[in-house]
């Protein structure tokens, strides 16, 4: 299987991109590939762009279609999702919306207590209107980040490591039936 990780920050030192990274260190294997695509080299979505898209809207769309699902990987800027997070999944969402019947999981992180709750409230909606199946009942929601993501990329808290096997598990098993 191939999945993507879509990681809605593009700061350098973001928990959320530490998150992508462990989550594609931990998952890839024999069977299974992660790639974490960045955000940081896509312009502005402007529909008089979408025709003539420059190669970086091109190579993001692609990788997207090749995957079997994508795996999104939030930060929650005023209790919702980020702009650069909107921008993509514009380009993704326009002219051959690559994300309608592309399988999708949610997780995310934040200093806060409460996760990325919102978010990816907001995002559940969004990917619904596109027709990306979402698996529900997965929640991913890891208040304290800043506390349990090391510098390396490394997750340092059992119980969350527990319930990411667990949901990790159970993407595979919703991707593979949606296929």
């Amino acid at each position: 299987m191939k999945y993507v990780a879509i990681v809605g920050s593009i700061s350098k030192d973001s928990i959320n991109m530490r998150l992508a990274q462990f989550v594609a260190k931990r998952y890839s294997n024999e069977n299974n590939e992660i790639e974490v695509l960045h955000l940081d080299k896509l312009p502005m979505y402007n529909r008089d762009d979408e025709q003539n898209m420059v190669p970086e809207v091109i190579a993001f769309k692609n990788a997207i279609k090749a995957a079997d699902g994508v795996i999104w990987v939030t930060p929650e800027y005023n209790q919702s999702i980020p702009g650069v997070l909107k921008n993509a999944i514009d380009w993704i969402s326009r002219v051959d919306n690559v994300i309608n019947n592309k399988p999708s999981m949610m997780m995310g992180t934040t200093p806060g207590f409460l996760g990325t709750v919102h978010a990816q409230l907001h995002l559940r909606d969004i990917l619904s209107a596109l027709g990306s199946p979402v698996l529900i009942g997965n929640d991913v929601l890891i208040g304290g980040g800043h506390k349990k993501l090391t510098l390396d990329n490394n997750l340092n808290d059992e119980s969350t490591v527990n319930w990411l096997d667990i949901v990790m598990n159970n993407f595979e098993n919703f991707v593979n039936n949606k296929k």
